[in-house]
Parts: C-alpha cells; structure tokens; sequence
C-alpha cells in the first residue's frame, strides 16, 4: 500500500494521536515497528518506511515495540469502502477461520478464488491472509501476556496457537526472548482474577450512552444486563457456555472486558464479536466528516460525534428478535423474545450460574426453536411459521449469517426467507454482517426524521437517492435519524415483511 511518507512523518514528528491505529512506523536501524504516538526518540527520515497496517510491518521483517505496543492500538477498519471481501475476511479471521482452516476454505466461504484473495489481502493490507492470522495471534497473546496471569500454556491456547513449542518459538523469533520475559518486564498483569479482562482499544469519541441506551432498550431477562455503567450476557459458542461482562476502562479510549468462559480457545471469537457488538473498528473522524456534508445531518452529528452501529452477538438471535418485533414495539418484541428464552432457552451450568445476577439462561439455538411448538406464542400464525422456517435454515446452513458476497448479495440472501423482507434484511445486515452501509430506506423512522429537518416528508424513492450521498456509510447516517428525533425504536416503525413486491408500502 502507498502511502504519503511526508505526512506521515509529519504525524510521527507531533506524536498525533489521530493516526494512532491509521499508520506503523518501521524503523530500519533497529527493525522494530512502532506506533506514531511511541515516545521513544524519532528516529530520522531516511530509517523508517511507513504501514497502513501491523500487519504489513511484520511481514517486512519488523519486530512489534515493547514500549507502545502495537496490540494496545485501535484497531481501525480503514479498509471498510475499499474492500468488501477484504472487510469480510478479517471478520472470519478475527473469529478463528485460519486457525483450523486454509486460506482455499477461507476463500470458500467468501466465494471467491484462493488467488484473487491473496491478491486483495495483498494490495489493501500489504500482506497475505495467513500472515494477517499471525500477527492477530501473536498481538493477542502478546496483550494476555500483558494484562493477565494466564499460565504461558493457557495464553498459547487462548490466542490461537497449534502448539507451546510453535507459542514459543514464534515470540523468541519477534522478540529475541522467551514469552515468560515480556511480562516480568510488563508489571501491569493483575492477579486473582476471575476470568479473563482485557482492555480493547476504539478510537474517540465514543458514545458509551447511546449504545447502551439502545441495548438496554432490547435487553433480554435472564439472557442481558445494561445499565449506564455496564452491560453484561450469557454467551455460547459450540457446546460450551459462559457470560460476559463490559465496562468503560479506566484507560482512556478503552472498553474492559471480563470473560468467563470454560473455553479458553474461543476467546479471540469471544473478542471478535465483542467488537462487533461494540462497534470498536469505526473511525467516527472520517464518518462524521463525509456525514456532515449533508445539512440535515450535520447537527445531529456534531451532538453525537461518537455514535455507534450497535452490533450483535449471534445472527440468528438478531433474526428472530428482528421477526418478532415486525409491527410491534420494541418493549412487547422483548418480551416476546424473554418468552422464548423462558420456554426454550438452556439454564446456564451450575459453574456460571451467579456470576453476574441476573444472567440464568442463553438464547436457544437453531435446534431447539426448529423442534419448538411456536404456535403456542402470542402472535401471528405466519409469524410464527416465519421463526420455524428460518431455525431449520440456519440448522441446514449454519453460516447463513456470515459475510458472504456484497451487501446486494447479502440481502438477496436473507431475502429468500418466509418472513423476511428489505427492511429486515437491510436491519439484519447492519447489525450482524457489520455492513457499513446497509440502510432501511422505507423505514418510518427514518422517513419521520427527514421530515423534520427538510419541512415535508420525503418518498421512498427520494430518500433512496439522497442516501447516496453519504455512501459507504448510510448505517450511521441512519443511527444518526434515529437517535437525532429521539427515534429509539426503529422495529416498532417496521410493517411486517411479506414476500410481495414492494413490502415497504405502508410505510
């Protein structure tokens, strides 16, 4: 990747903390890779080259800097508009996709070819998917190192390491010392923990209220727990089950995560969908500048200039909550879905139970709500027919929500499925597949918004060409119409989706 060697000096020079995340700094003498906000003395022009990426630097060769630690540094989704099929490889990846898989079968699962993928991760990361899967191991385990007393053994396993020796071998390698080192050096791990914490790193503003304000809104009894302070859920990845707990750190620009979980091999899943959720990969600089550009936005974005697009924890937990909330409010689709979880759900093991009050029961799976008489729910018959068809659709394709083909093919997909509609797949899009630029154009909310700030309400249509405009970020544009009109309930504005031609006419 090319980039401006002037600026970026310049960037490294006043230490800005608006690049921290946007670029690394490799410098040639001593062959290690730092941030730009590193306070070890600036080397001089001609020894550094500069990457858009952590990655990029440690496929040249460079060492990551035991002083500013590139691992603490946000990690920003500066690819998002330029490489789709880049974005969604890094999701899989971030999940786990290459540490039991290939890059064919990663590329499998995007739907294109094993070259063409090395060929983009290559031209927008600088570095080829297998490397990309590396450094995310060794940074995580890098930070375990640091900001935990996991046992060497556990932090190899945990950060998705085949083997101690291979753990081992890699860190005397980067860092010419044995892993044991870096944390005697470190002194910042706390002892008597209970679970794993770690602080995951955003870049500012974020706004903490809004996103839990939205959460909380949906909080499911037994199964999530929000507050200003806080926000907690039961999670469940394969047969095992645990909770989670996330909090504003004390450090600034940084979310602290406790997880409890028997698995220590699903913790960079767990983390990967914590960012999801939490929205941690946005630059909301860049979005806030290309939004403003719009008068009707630019207000609403300059009083909430950290808003994020709350995210989801599992797909088919989205769906379902998305189906039962079609032409209800938000309240009664809650409690809808807390029925479910009382009637289906699975009690946490007795191991997990009590740790956060409050947290009993995980959301069924696709399984048990396909063998489930859902007629016995307080709704439409179609509705519930809707909730069976799609439980034995993720049954029979399990990765139905993940990141496959563009956001046109995306919706196409979940389109096909009794119940769901544009409006549906275009929420379910934003939330699960993380698609910046996802937008429920017919949604009422949005159109009630636009009225507002405009004097008349627009069509459909004429939304539609006025979100052009704030490509390739029409998500947060819609968060911001939301939030901005005090339209904390966009579900409730949604009409039922029905498999017709136009099932945003009501709206």
């Amino acid at each position: 990747m090319e980039m401006d060697a002037d600026a970026c000096y310049r960037a490294l020079l006043t230490r800005d903390a608006r690049f921290d995340g946007r670029l690394f700094v490799g410098v040639r003498t001593t062959g290690i890779y730092c941030r730009p906000i590193c306070p070890a003395r600036t080397p001089k022009p001609e020894n550094v080259t500069f990457f858009a990426t952590a990655t990029a630097a440690q496929a040249a060769g460079f060492r990551p800097c035991l002083r500013c630690r590139p691992e603490a540094s946000p990690d920003l989704a500066a690819w998002r508009g330029t490489s789709n099929t880049v974005s969604r490889a890094l999701t899989l990846i971030e999940t786990g996709a290459l540490d039991g898989g290939d890059v064919e079968g990663l590329a499998s699962r995007l739907g294109v070819g094993e070259r063409q993928l090395r060929r983009l991760f290559r031209r927008h990361l600088g570095a080829s998917p297998i490397s990309v899967a590396q450094t995310r191991r060794v940074l995580l385990a890098k930070q375990l190192i640091h900001e935990t007393r996991l046992p060497m053994t556990e932090v190899a396993l945990a950060s998705g390491f085949g083997s101690v020796r291979r753990f081992n071998e890699t860190f005397q390698r980067l860092y010419d010392r044995p892993p044991a080192t870096l944390r005697r050096l470190s002194g910042e791990a706390a002892a008597g923990e209970d679970g794993v914490r770690l602080d995951l790193a955003y870049r500012g503003p974020y706004d903490w209220d809004a996103l839990t304000g939205f959460l909380r809104m949906r909080a499911i009894e037994g199964v999530e727990l929000v507050s200003a302070t806080g926000y907690a859920r039961t999670i469940a990845i394969g047969a095992d089950r645990g909770v989670l707990t996330v909090t504003p750190s004390a450090k600034p620009d940084r979310l602290s995560v406790t997880i409890r979980f028997p698995k220590l091999a699903a913790l960079p899943a767990i983390i990967a969908r914590v960012r999801r959720v939490f929205d941690l990969t946005a630059d909301p600089g860049a979005i806030a500048e290309h939004l403003s550009r719009d008068p009707a936005l630019a207000p609403r974005v300059a009083a909430r200039p950290g808003l994020r697009v709350p995210g989801a924890w599992d797909g088919f937990e989205l769906a379902v909550r998305a189906i039962l909330g079609q032409q209800i409010s938000v309240t009664a689709a809650t409690a809808l879905a807390g029925r479910i979880v009382w009637e289906w759900g699975e009690l946490l093991p007795a191991a997990t139970a009590g740790v956060v009050l409050g947290l009993t029961h995980v959301f069924p799976g696709p399984e048990r709500l396909a063998a489930a008489d859902l007629s016995v729910l307080p709704m439409p018959g179609a509705r519930s027919s809707a909730l069976k068809t799609l439980a034995l659709a993720v049954v029979a394709d399990p990765t139905l929500f993940d990141g496959r083909g563009d956001l046109t093919e995306a919706i196409t997909r979940l389109k096909a499925l009794p119940g769901i509609g544009e409006w549906t797949a275009q929420y379910i899009a934003m939330r699960q597949l993380r698609e910046p630029d996802a937008f429920p154009s017919g949604d009422i909310g949005l159109l009630r918004a636009m009225a507002a700030a405009d004097g008349r309400r627009p069509t459909i249509p004429a939304l539609r060409a006025r979100a052009e405009a704030w490509r390739p970020w029409r998500a947060y544009a819609a968060l911001h119409l939301w939030t901005g009109e005090i339209i904390a309930d966009p579900l409730a504005a949604a009409p039922l989706d029905r498999k017709a031609p136009d099932d945003r006419k009501a709206a």
